[in-house]
């Protein structure tokens, strides 16, 4: 059966959570993994999965993001059905508002899917560590004959305030929607664990625009899926939870346990940055049968230089981007952005450094997030006093140190007068 899809995806959010880490640009634009960025993930999905045309919605902070696919999500343009285009909020609404919630970001472009009338509309987030075959949710939605299918993902009941949850019954058909509440109901089967909504919806299409119409015309409504427009549904239109855990990834091992994380802290975000470095990582990005794709740039290899007793260039455990050059330095269960220099003597520990870091000589640091354009000087101590480190940096309550870079230099063309 060939279905028309359009895939919708959020990349509005400001992840005030992450700041400082947005304070230049918006969630899913955030470096992660050395040269990726947090949208790369959902994007690489969709395109592995076979879909084709998407609309990326934007709003708050957006011009990193819009650079980032400009770079390296633009088609060649010999088929028109296939596009990413970036839609900022145009505040189509009658109120001429940003967008207010998720619905409304819908509601706001629902001309983009009334023009082409996909058969399905697949809408997801744009700001999660993880990888997906669309296709076997898709799958899933039409088998089930389904107006709504949810994906959800099981994790310890413990948990359950930290997320929107889904009730089901046997059959997987959702029947209550709770968000964020300790006494959260738990799955079938499984009283330790509850199903947390990973936020990603698929929707046939006429029952997507009709719900969000009715919704732009309730006064109550904060105009979210979640919150709002889903739970108004139970019982009344056929909705089904999409177990990930059943997903599989062509290239990985078939007992592999699928990997999400929801980075929206600092936290979050460093334990999935040290998670794609390990040994045997649980989401290995190395599998060149689901490529997680990005800009192409144009850099050189990374480069380690010197083997002097006290000044060898070596990293272990560490992911390094191109163009890197460890000088005489130590890196050590560390992600390195591109361009990244580590002087002589310096020690670099369980840290994540985005581009153009410069890490002076003899300096040390560990448990670290280092934005762009940081300049460590030369026997700096970072991390190992955080009574310190608070005076300067911005240090979260597990002990990871962030410390501000500055903007990247956009070059201009120019004229001869």
């Amino acid at each position: 059966m060939q279905l028309k899809i359009m895939g919708l995806i959020l990349a509005g959010g400001k992840g005030t959570r992450l700041f400082p880490l947005t304070k230049e640009r918006a969630k899913p634009a955030v470096p992660f993994g050395g040269k990726y960025r947090i949208v790369d993930f959902v994007l690489s999905n969709f395109i592995n999965s076979g879909i084709f045309s998407i609309y990326v919605l934007i709003q708050f902070r957006s011009q990193s993001l819009l650079q980032h696919l400009r770079d390296g999500w633009q088609f060649g343009g010999l088929l028109q059905e296939q596009f990413i285009i970036p839609v900022p909020a145009q505040m189509r609404s009658p109120g001429e508002t940003w967008y207010s919630g998720t619905a409304d970001a819908v509601a706001q472009n629902c001309n983009l899917i009334e023009q082409s009338r996909p058969d399905l509309v697949v809408l997801f987030g744009a700001d999660h560590i993880y990888r997906m075959d669309i296709r076997q949710m898709i799958e899933f939605h039409s088998r089930m004959n389904a107006g709504v299918t949810v994906a959800v993902i099981p994790v310890d009941k413990k948990y359950a305030k930290e997320f929107g949850v889904i009730e089901v019954d046997e059959d997987g058909r959702i029947i209550g929607f709770v968000e964020k509440r300790e006494d959260a109901p738990t799955m079938p089967g499984d009283p330790t664990k509850v199903l947390a909504s990973m936020g990603n919806y698929i929707f046939s299409t006429d029952l997507l625009l009709r719900m969000v119409y009715d919704d732009v015309k309730n006064p109550n409504s904060s105009h979210d899926f979640g919150k709002d427009i889903l739970p108004n549904l139970v019982g009344k239109v056929e909705m089904f939870a999409y177990d990930f855990q059943t997903n599989r990834i062509a290239g990985d091992p078939p007992d592999r346990v699928p990997y999400w994380r929801d980075v929206g802290t600092l936290d979050a975000y460093y334990e999935a940055s040290m998670d794609v470095r390990a040994i045997d990582p649980p989401l290995n990005l190395y599998n060149r049968q689901w490529p997680l794709r990005t800009s192409g740039y144009s850099d050189p290899p990374a480069k380690f230089a010197f083997d002097e007793d006290d000044r060898r260039g070596q990293a272990i455990d560490s992911m390094l981007s191109g163009g890197c050059i460890v000088s005489g330095g130590v890196v050590k269960r560390s992600v390195l952005g591109r361009w990244v220099r580590v002087h002589s003597g310096a020690l670099v520990e369980d840290s994540v450094i985005f581009d153009n870091v410069d890490i002076g000589r003899r300096a040390r640091i560990r448990r670290a997030i280092i934005e762009k354009n940081a300049r460590i000087p030369a026997d700096a101590v970072i991390g190992y006093d955080l009574d310190e480190d608070r005076k300067k940096y911005h240090v979260t309550e597990s002990g990871i140190v962030v410390i501000d870079g500055t903007r990247s230099p956009v070059p201009l063309g120019h004229i001869t007068v």
